[in-house]
């Protein structure tokens, strides 16, 4: 059978999906898998929830897109709501987490510049992730996403995540930094989540030095870790905060929100987008935070993530290859102190997506904020259950005995 006409960009399972319902999916042969993957953090509501359903096929019906050319009213209101809920001033919206990252980038540049900086610099972290645009490719800290597409972007100075003496010392040493960029929780390097003071504490450090802080909470944004936004358990406000992913449930959007200086910074022809913050994709985002809001998705998210965690510490005590179980909220990283990438096709052979983070060592989950309990304990015993099989075929094999 010929390939099909796609760029080999992916290495896909062998699965298609039809069809989807609450936490479920179904591929094209019937069979059902319990997602708890949410498309990569994405449908936070489930696949094809009724309110998002709703919303989408009664703007469908009426206007799609017009550009940026002419007033949004939809856009307008998303912008409010999401400033009320963030206590940001404004907001740009484009596509994807990149495009929302890359606007980020552009206005601390912009920033810096504004100040008299002629090479501003931005301190991003190790194990990050912003994109794959090369800005925000430039701006991660992995080298296996950077390998083969240099020359890098300049203007990122890199410092280890949850270490804020680094970033002192930066601050010592280059005059040309005006930003911090960082995840509150690190995602796609293994749900790594710092210390319950780190950003307060870089927020100091940006308050002494006159720098922005830049919260990417592409994917813990939109309820995913307990709150709306992640930081909002922090007790500090950023001058800038990106998000994407669980907005749109499905519907491509992205947004960079900013307060003080940083919302005052980009002007008429300094950025734009042709498709953001279209009607369609803002009448989806509006009925995502409606739902949120209404379900008290937040809250629920808070408590079935600590009885997950809890599930699986109580399921996986003294398993010596389990390093740790961490994470917040609906965000949930596991640890082997080996690779177990086997994981993902064993799990979706018993029925459940999940998908391995960081060095292939770290089962990431990232399931609907509208899980059920029972769709919540079905995860923790099947996926218990497989790392033991994986661990003890492991232990078992001619590698481990040395042979």
């Amino acid at each position: 059978m010929a390939s099909p006409p796609l760029m080999n960009t992916y290495a896909r399972l062998s699965v298609a999906f039809e069809r989807g319902e609450g936490s479920w999916l179904y591929d094209t042969q019937g069979n059902k898998f319990l997602d708890a993957l949410s498309g990569i953090a994405v449908c936070g509501l489930g696949h094809a929830h009724p309110a998002v359903t709703q919303a989408i096929t009664e703007q469908a019906s009426r206007l799609l897109h017009t550009s940026n050319l002419y007033t949004i009213p939809l856009q307008e209101q998303l912008a409010t709501k999401l400033c009320k809920l963030s206590q940001m001033e404004s907001v740009f919206f484009g596509n994807s987490g990149a495009e929302a990252n890359e606007a980020a980038i552009k206005l601390a540049r912009l920033y810096g510049h504004n100040k008299g900086v002629e090479n501003p610099s931005i301190i991003v972290m190790e194990r990050s992730f912003h994109g794959r645009t090369l800005a925000t490719l430039s701006a991660t800290g992995n080298r296996k996403v950077h390998a083969g597409f240099e020359p890098l972007v300049g203007g990122f100075v890199r410092a280890p995540f949850d270490d804020v003496e680094a970033v002192r010392t930066i601050a010592q040493n280059n005059p040309n930094i005006v930003a911090i960029l960082v995840e509150p929780i690190q995602g796609e390097s293994g749900v790594r989540t710092p210390a319950d003071n780190y950003l307060a504490e870089l927020r100091k450090v940006c308050d002494e030095q006159q720098w922005l802080l830049m919260l990417d909470e592409v994917q813990t944004g939109n309820g995913r870790t307990g709150s709306y936004f992640a930081y909002q358990q922090t007790g500090i406000l950023p001058d800038v905060v990106t998000t994407a992913k669980g907005l749109g449930n499905g519907v491509p959007i992205g947004a960079c929100l900013a307060r003080g200086v940083a919302a005052e910074t980009l002007k008429p022809g300094n950025h734009g987008s042709t498709f953001g913050g279209n009607p369609l994709a803002c009448a989806a985002a509006l009925a995502v935070i409606d739902t949120i809001e209404k379900e008290k998705l937040c809250q629920r998210a808070a408590e079935l993530g600590a009885l997950m965690r809890d599930g699986f510490r109580t399921e996986l005590a003294g398993a010596d290859y389990i390093s740790d179980i961490r994470g917040q909220g609906l965000m949930i990283g596991i640890e082997l102190d080996r690779p177990c990438s086997e994981l993902v096709v064993l799990a979706k052979v018993k029925g459940i997506l999940i998908s391995i983070a960081g060095e292939g060592n770290i089962i990431r989950l990232l399931p609907p904020l509208t899980l059920t309990d029972s769709e919540a304990n079905l995860i923790i015993g099947v996926i218990s259950k497989l790392i033991k099989i994986v661990a003890a075929d492991d232990r078992d094999s001619p590698r481990s005995q040395g042979s």
